[in-house]
């Protein structure tokens, strides 16, 4: 045989020694495959790297659990198999384990240091793998050692986007009709039948949805009703939008059809997204039954071409019941033309519009994930119209206290000018549906668009504290300020939303800590926004970083919302920081600075001599005074210029005109000084200077928050705006 190296000296390639390397590792992991454990011991004795892996991730040790030998795994980690190593899908060993439902191993990984919580990059855990292969005692055990009953799968954002992963053990239990687990799970061990996935399919959902229709089976039925039993949501569709009722019609469970009608919370003539009836579902596979408790329950017959359908499959019986219970009149929705205002939404509302749908009153909507327009803890905010109007619906259950929160909060504040609308609302078996104005896009998605720059920040800010204020005025807080309850309409203009956490002011006499609540929610929201959403709301810093614009003025105003002040009430707080220095434009600034250095006592009174005799100097040139020094900051020439003054007669300085001080006073009085002086002037100066204004604020950016928090609570105030 010919020799693998040219010489006797030249070195194996690295390549050689990978495929060798990968050989050694199917051959070691083929014998635990085989449990041939003297194979194993030999191949490990030559050399073999016990944590080696074949193709999919997999190691001896992952392979040694699979097929169940306790005694090869032993040896394994013996040998120094690591007893956390993950597969290419990230399941280790004690993920695995759970599969395999091997209680001995599971007890042996968690000595090892594996979490019980852990799970793989599809999100499962052992508990919920155990779960869905059955293993009853080790879901037991598992339970015992304190796994999450409910913990729904966890993903990557990319995976939640597609609405993947959220599924609870429970659901893959019901899915693969385990009776004894599912009951254990929900009886014993607090299972929530009401948890949804991130398609918002709960348990039930998943015991109706077998994909193949042979797996359907007794169990899945039984398991459908227990749940029912068990107050299960019968409101809840699968991915392609079918009801509870339409998927018991699907999978001709009479049993299941009749007991979620028995509940009197579904509308029996919804719809999936093909716009398909549990009545044309069951005249479709022509189940004469469920056809007849359907038809009798008052199901409509004057949709979908029902008697077409059931004459195409001769179905003399269907066809008799359908006579029956047909309706002359056509009472289907008329098509119109129609243009939707909303830009971003147009598609989604046109798709809706040119559905049928059962009314709900005035209420045309559809809860199907491709029309969502939010999660909530209920049923989520989804797209509809209104009396013909496009509008966003939330979905509340009849009497739950967060319900009754947003509708009398929207009720009573009906003439606002920035909260969002309320439009009406409808009541439907358990559900309440609360119909508000349609926007555009939440605060923090628009700070995610790559055009964010259409709004400044001081411009949004401004409009959030106008409708914290206004809110307050009806006698409300929001409690629950965030970036995802500002919303943007169609035109930009922005409203404050979601009133289901608010309290009235006067409830429990606590009307100041629920204002403060408010204050300090709000300034998180200043940060948030002045760094244009570049930190998500959860992870701000502290303090206002020094690269963001007017930092000092924004940390000034979020201190000042989140820290009694001692001078005001907390009611009157926010009405006075909406005339906070941050949100006053160039001029404004300027003739404040002007206006305080052309009080008399700064025009013609020294610091050296009157500043204990004068309020206003007292006030300004205190100790620490930050613009000692502010010669150095400008030009020679530009102070130089404005004294001593000279007689204009004489051309000679006038008598006892001092120098400008160093001091903040002195710095003002220069400011005043060259706004009224600056058209005499020679052009030199003019040009050096430019716009006076410029000028100032642009060499002195903290002047004027210094002197407003100087005098913000001193009768000179009266030169702040609405200082009334």
């Amino acid at each position: 045989m010919e020799s693998q190296f040219s010489s006797p000296y030249q070195k194996p390639s690295e390549s050689y020694n990978k495929e060798m390397a990968t050989q050694k590792a199917e051959e070691l992991n083929n014998a635990v495959r085989f449990g041939s454990i003297e194979t194993v011991r030999k191949l490990l004795e030559e050399g073999t790297d016990v944590n080696s892996k074949v193709k999919g991730g997999w190691t001896p040790l992952h392979s040694a659990i699979q097929k169940d030998m306790g005694e090869l795994v032993q040896f394994l980690l013996d040998k120094g198999a690591d007893p956390h190593a993950k597969k290419d899908n990230g399941a280790t060993p004690f993920i695995v384990a759970g599969i395999t439902g091997n209680v001995s191993l599971l007890k042996l990984f968690l000595e090892k240091g594996s979490d019980i919580n852990e799970y793989d990059n599809n999100g499962f855990t052992a508990f919920m793998e155990a779960a869905w292969h059955g293993k009853e005692e080790a879901l037991r055990f598992l339970y015992d050692n304190g796994a999450d009953v409910n913990l729904g799968r966890v993903t990557d954002e990319e995976k939640k986007a597609l609405n993947k992963g959220g599924a609870t053990a429970l659901m893959d239990a019901a899915k693969q009709g385990h009776v004894a687990i599912v009951e254990a799970l929900v009886k014993e061990m607090e299972a929530d039948v009401n948890i949804c996935d991130n398609w918002g399919r709960n348990a039930l959902v998943h015991a109706l949805s077998v994909t193949e229709p042979r797996r359907w089976g007794e169990g899945n039925e039984t398991i459908a009703l227990f749940l029912l039993n068990n107050g299960a949501d019968v409101n809840k569709r699968d991915e392609n939008g079918k009801t509870t009722l339409i998927l018991a019609a699907e999978r001709e469970s009479q049993r299941l059809v009749e007991a979620i009608l028995e509940r009197n919370e579904v509308d029996i003539d919804d719809a999936d997204r093909n716009n398909k009836t549990a009545l044309m579902v069951a005249v479709e596979k022509t189940n004469c039954e469920i056809s007849k408790v359907l038809c009798e329950e008052g199901a409509r017959t004057d949709v979908g071409n029902l008697l077409e359908i059931a004459n195409s499959n001769y179905n003399t019986e269907l066809t008799e019941l359908l006579c029956k219970y047909c309706k002359p009149q056509n009472l289907s929705q008329p098509k119109t033309q129609w243009t939707p205002s909303s830009k971003h939404w147009r598609s989604k509302l046109q798709d809706l519009h040119g559905r049928y749908r059962p009314m709900i009153g005035k209420l045309k909507v559809f809860q199907y994930q491709d029309f969502r327009i939010k999660r909530t803890s209920q049923g989520g905010v989804y797209l509809g119209f209104y009396d013909g109007k496009e509008v966003a619906v939330k979905i509340f259950y009849v009497g739950a206290e967060n319900a009754v929160r947003e509708k009398t909060c929207l009720e009573k504040c009906h003439t606002s000018n920035n909260l969002v609308k309320l439009c009406g609302w409808e009541e439907q078996k358990t559900c309440l549906y609360v119909c508000l104005s349609l926007c555009e896009k939440n605060l923090e998605e628009y700070f995610q668009m790559a055009d964010n720059t259409a709004m400044e920040s001081k411009d949004v800010l401004k409009t959030i504290f106008l409708a914290v204020k206004e809110l307050h005025s009806f006698g409300f807080g929001h409690q629950d300020l965030h970036p995802s309850n500002i919303l943007i309409d169609v035109t930009g203009k922005i409203f404050l939303a979601d009133f289901d956490k608010s309290r009235e002011v006067a409830e429990d006499n606590r009307g100041d800590a629920i204002i403060s609540e408010d204050l300090q929610a709000l300034g998180r929201l200043v940060l948030y926004v002045a760094m244009k959403g570049k930190v998500s709301f959860e992870a701000l810093p502290m303090e206002c970083p020094e690269e963001v614009d007017n930092c000092m003025e924004v940390e000034d105003l979020r201190t000042s919302l989140g820290t009694p002040d001692k001078n005001n009430r907390v009611s009157g707080q926010l009405d006075r920081l909406i005339y906070h220095p941050y949100f006053w434009d160039k001029k404004t600034r300027y003739r404040v600075l002007r206006d305080v250095g052309n009080e008399s006592d700064i025009k013609t009174r020294n610091t050296k001599y009157h500043k204990n005799t004068s309020e206003i100097l007292e006030a300004l040139n205190h100790e620490g005074d930050p613009f000692k020094g502010w010669h150095d900051q400008i030009e020679k020439m530009v102070w130089e210029s404005m004294g001593p003054f000279r007689d204009k007669v004489n051309k000679k300085p006038e008598k006892n005109k001092q120098r400008y001080e160093d001091c903040v006073t002195g710095l003002l009085k220069l400011i005043r000084d060259m706004g009224e002086h600056f058209d005499e002037k020679d052009e030199e100066l003019k040009n050096k200077i430019g716009n006076p204004a410029d000028y100032f604020l642009t060499h002195f950016p903290n002047l004027t928050l210094y002197v407003y928090r100087s005098l913000c609570n001193t009768h000179y105030n009266k030169h702040f705006p609405n200082a009334q």
